[in-house]
C-alpha cells in the first residue's frame, strides 16, 4: 500500500465484536487469560495476546502497526512520549560501560539525556565533531553499541546522509538509529536507506493538533544481532527480568523490539494511554496530505524571507544555497519538512519585537501542529546561556525559529510582514 493508504487503513479493518470502524478505545488496565496454562503461554511469548495495558494494549496495537509500516518496519512499540522512545531505544541495547556515537546536532532534549542521564548511568555518548562518515567511524570500538542521528535536526534543519551513515555502522557491527520526528515516514523512510531502528516523537507531526503527547520505536527487523552476540548478549543470553528468555531465539527478526517492550517498558512504565493512542490515530490518517501542504507553506515563506530586506539569513534545506540542499533532494525530493530558522535585522531586541508582534503564529515551543509555530530561543528556551553557549548551541540573538503550519499561504505570508514590520 501506498502511504495515503496505510495512514488509513493499516493495522484495522473492523472490530471483531461491535463490527466498529473506527479502532476503539480499549479503556482496561488488564485481560482476562482462558486459563492458567494460556496466561503462561503469553509470558512465555509463545502465543500473541494481551496481558497488561503497561504492556500492550489493542488501540496502541493499531497505531504501532501503523507507525511501523509508514516506517517501512517489522513492529513498533508506543511509549508516552518522544524522550521516551529515545532512551528506550538506547538502554535496550546498552549499559554500564557501553558507549553510543552520536552526531553533534540534536534536538535539546536528546541532547540532555545524551550527555547528562545516561552517562549518570554509565553509558557514555561520544559526540562526532560532524556528521560525516569518517568522524563518527572514528569514535567506534567494541563497547559501541549504537550510531545516533536525526534525519532532520531540530531545530537546526540539518539532514543527515542516512544511507553512508547506516553502511558503516552496519560494518562495524552496530545498528543506525534514527529519530525520524521531522520528517516523519511520509517525508523520509530511513529503514529503506538501512537504518536497523527509528524513533518517532508522535507529538508532533504524526498526531500533527498539539493535544497529545506520544513516541514510538519502530524495529526494521534487519540487523543481525545473533551475528554480534557477544556486543549484544541482552538480545542473545537468558533475560533474568523475564525468566530466562532468550530473545534472539524467541521472536527471530523482532528480538529488539519485543526485548524493549517486555524489559524497558514492562519494568519502567513509560506507557502510551489508550485516549492519547485513539487521538494520535485520528491525526495520523491526515499525515501525508498534512505534509504536502507543510512543505509546500515552508518553502514559500523561505522563499520570501529570503528575498526580504529585514532578513539576514535563512537557514532551511529546500533553498539551494543550503549546505543541506543536494541531501534534500535525494531524501525528501526537494520537500525537507516545515521547520526552518532565520536571522532578523536588529539582533536581540528587533527578534524580541517581531516575535510578540506575531498574531497568526502562535509562540510556544511544539513543533509540528497544524498551526504555524514561533519560537525566538534567546529570549525563551536558551535565555539563560551566556553568549558563548549560546553561539555553541547553534542558537543566535536573532534567531526566530518557525515550523510552518497549513493556514492558506497569504495569511502566513501576511503575518510574517506585519510583524517583521513591527520589529523595525
Amino acid at each position: 500500500m501506498k502511504d495515503e493508504t496505510i495512514a488509513i487503513h493499516a493495522g484495522f479493518k473492523a472490530d471483531p465484536t461491535t463490527k466498529a470502524v473506527t479502532p476503539p478505545i480499549y479503556q482496561t488496565v488488564a485481560y482476562e487469560f482462558d486459563n492458567a496454562q494460556h496466561g503462561a503461554d503469553l509470558f512465555n511469548l509463545e502465543v500473541e495476546g494481551n496481558i497488561y495495558t503497561r504492556i500492550m494494549n489493542p488501540t496502541t496495537a493499531v497505531l504501532e502497526q501503523r507507525v511501523a509500516e509508514l516506517e517501512a518496519g517489522i513492529a513498533g512499540l508506543g511509549l508516552s512520549a518522544g524522550s521516551a522512545a529515545v532512551n528506550y531505544s538506547i538502554l535496550n541495547i546498552a549499559e554500564q560501560g557501553n558507549n553510543i556515537v552520536s552526531v553533534p546536532l540534536l534536538y535539546g532534549g536528546t541532547y540532555t539525556l545524551f550527555k547528562h542521564m545516561l552517562a549518570k548511568l554509565g553509558i557514555e555518548v561520544r559526540f562526532a565533531k560532524d556528521d560525516s562518515v569518517d568522524a563518527m567511524a572514528a569514535l567506534i570500538d567494541d563497547r559501541t553499541t549504537a550510531v545516533f542521528c536525526e534525519s532532520i535536526g531540530n531545530p537546526a534543519g540539518n539532514i543527515v546522509d542516512i544511507e553512508t551513515l547506516a553502511s558503516m555502522a552496519e560494518a562495524k557491527g552496530v545498528p543506525l538509529i534514527v529519530a525520524n520526528t521531522v520528517a516523519t515516514g511520509a517525508l523520509i523512510k530511513p529503514i529503506e536507506w538501512g537504518a536497523h531502528i527509528v524513533v518517532n516523537s508522535m507529538t508532533k507531526y504524526i498526531g500533527g493538533h498539539g493535544n497529545t503527547l506520544g513516541g514510538m520505536i519502530v524495529d526494521s527487523g534487519e540487523f543481525p544481532w545473533a551475528e554480534h552476540a557477544e556486543r549484544f548478549h541482552m538480545l542473545n543470553e537468558p533475560e533474568d527480568s523475564y525468566h530466562g528468555v532468550v530473545y534472539t531465539q524467541a521472536l527471530g527478526a523482532a528480538a529488539y523490539i519485543g526485548r524493549a517492550r517486555t524489559v524497558a517498558l514492562r519494568n519502567t512504565g513509560s506507557a502510551l494511554s489508550p485516549m492519547s493512542a485513539f487521538l494520535i490515530l485520528q491525526g495520523l490518517q491526515t499525515l501525508p496530505l498534512r505534509m504536502e501542504r507543510h512543505c509546500e507553506n515552508a518553502l514559500a515563506v523561505a522563499n520570501d524571507l529570503n528575498d526580504h530586506g529585514q532578513v539576514e539569513w535563512v537557514r532551511f534545506a529546500g533553498l539551494p544555497d543550503s549546505p543541506y540542499y543536494d541531501l534534500a533532494q535525494k531524501y525528501t525530493n526537494g520537500r525537507p519538512s516545515a521547520l526552518l530558522t532565520f536571522g532578523i535585522k536588529g539582533g536581540f531586541d528587533a527578534g524580541v519585537k517581531f516575535y510578540d508582534a506575531l498574531q497568526l503564529f502562535v509562540r510556544l515551543v511544539n513543533i509540528g501542529d497544524v498551526k504555524s509555530l514561533a519560537a525566538h530561543p534567546a529570549s525563551t528556551t536558551h535565555r539563560q546561556l551566556t553568549e558563548a553557549e549560546l553561539a555553541s548551541a547553534g542558537v543566535t540573538p536573532d534567531m526566530i525559529r518557525l515550523c510552518v503550519g497549513i493556514e492558506h499561504i497569504d495569511d502566513i505570508l501576511a503575518d510574517l510582514e506585519q510583524a517583521l514590520a513591527a520589529a523595525r
